[in-house]
């Protein structure tokens, strides 16, 4: 791979309109009711009435979108007696994000389209251990790597047709990567990369015009404690060395493209929120760590310096065995204990206990399960914490909180470790539709 590729410029836009001329409240309804009409569309006077906007400023906005590329007709719609009105739907090709998901022992990068939608991944094994250089370059390396189409297993395509379609040909173009070869382009050749999809053709998903699409920018996730404002990592458990890194500024700067940092159950929490699952629910991540991202009122929940959600270091057993945050019986230790030792159903009840105490904290009305070790037997886990959560309504008398296996957009039982990454896209793209924005 060369240490330059091309992509979209993420500060441009077609027809010279900029992308932060498109952000506001109003450009964000009438762009959320389009997304959530789908293939069909709507029109410009449905908008106005949904939106409460005159049909005047309604044409504003859209003729803004379309002539930045991310509105175009669907048709037109029946006659009630005038004119048939035209529909308008989203492209959604016109612009693309990254989602990052960095793990103790891996990283896996996606690339979607504007609703979220995986276009295609790569997975690059990554010992956080090695140290900040190390972890920089190999994280930049498997982000240039997908933006640029490559893969370990040939190209990373466009998933329309299961070729690249239009805008999706060799990757996305614009954004001048600087320095992403080296160690971490030697790292991605040994990771894998796929397009994904559903196979069919999918004609609203082309971009129009053969344009390629708009890079808006890299949403990453990771291991906790960390400032999502600042970007910066903090003491990582077993991890010290990467106390005070920016990474977030390390990566915009060695990619050209703005980076946006917050922990991984968070970004699992938001991808969860977004398709709707609750107003109150915590999602409980069991992967090489544990950890809870929060829902209250319908709006994620960081807590004032990033810190909320910090399950896995609950002692839970005061003279329990020691875990690498320095504390003894944590929730994490104990987990990750007994399914070393092959026992699932006590690494459930474990994690019961846990959300028992975390629903009796918060009152979420739903729990949530993820991680790929939850994915490996997600039924047991499932079992084994709805049994602590209806013991202890049981107990209060309240209404049993309802429990159950998340799923990826990518529609893994358990959301595998998919889930994050891809939620990880949305700390840039939500705030484009006005949906739980990354900054509150």
């Amino acid at each position: 791979m060369s240490d330059v590729a091309e992509g979209p410029r993420h500060t441009g836009g077609r027809g010279g309109v900029r992308l932060a001329d498109l952000r506001g409240h109003n450009t964000a309804l009438v762009l959320d009711l389009v997304r959530g009409a789908g293939r069909d569309g709507i029109s410009r006077p449905e908008l106005a009435l949904r939106t409460g906007l005159t049909v005047q400023a309604v044409s504003k906005i859209t003729g803004r979108l379309r002539e930045a590329g991310l509105l175009a007709a669907a048709g037109r719609q029946e006659s009630t007696g005038g004119k048939p009105a035209t529909a308008l739907r989203l492209v959604r090709e016109a612009v693309q994000a990254l989602g990052v998901h960095l793990d103790r022992d891996g990283v896996l990068v996606v690339r979607t389209d504007l609703t979220g939608r995986a276009l295609a991944r790569r997975r690059v094994p990554l010992d956080l251990g090695r140290g900040a250089g190390e972890v920089v370059d190999v994280v930049a390396g498997a982000m240039a790597d997908v933006l640029a189409g490559e893969g370990g297993h040939g190209e990373a395509r466009g998933v329309a047709g299961g070729a690249a379609e239009a805008g999706d040909a060799g990757g996305v173009t614009g954004v001048g990567l600087r320095g992403a070869g080296g160690t971490g382009a030697r790292a991605v050749g040994d990771g894998d990369a796929r397009a994904d999809g559903d196979g069919g053709g999918d004609a609203w998903a082309a971009a129009e015009g053969g344009e390629p699409p708009l890079l808006l920018g890299a949403g990453l996730a990771a291991p906790g404690p960390l400032d999502h404002r600042t970007g910066v990592l903090h003491k990582v458990s077993g991890f010290p060395g990467l106390d005070g890194l920016p990474l977030a500024a390390a990566l915009s700067e060695r990619l050209g493209l703005p980076v946006v940092l917050d922990k991984d159950t968070n970004a699992a929490a938001l991808g969860r929120a977004l398709a709707g699952d609750a107003r109150a629910f915590a999602y409980l991540h069991l992967g090489t760590g544990l950890g809870a991202g929060l829902v209250l009122d319908g709006r994620l929940y960081r807590g004032p310096r990033t810190g909320a959600g910090e399950l896995g270091h609950q002692v839970v057993r005061l003279d329990g065995p020691p875990c690498v945050c320095g504390n003894r019986g944590c929730v994490e230790a104990l987990c990750l204990a007994a399914l070393a030792a092959g026992d699932t159903a006590e690494a459930a009840r474990v994690l019961g206990t846990a959300a028992a105490n975390l629903v009796g904290l918060l009152d979420v009305e739903l729990v949530l399960l993820g991680g790929h070790r939850i994915a490996a037997a997600p039924e047991a886990f499932v079992r084994g914490v709805t049994a602590a959560l209806d013991a202890r309504a049981s107990r209060t008398g309240t209404e049993p909180v309802r429990v159950r296996a998340a799923e990826g957009a990518s529609g893994a039982a358990g959301g595998g470790d998919g889930a994050i990454a891809e939620g990880a896209a949305q700390l840039v793209l939500a705030p484009l539709f006005g949906r739980l924005p990354a900054e509150e």
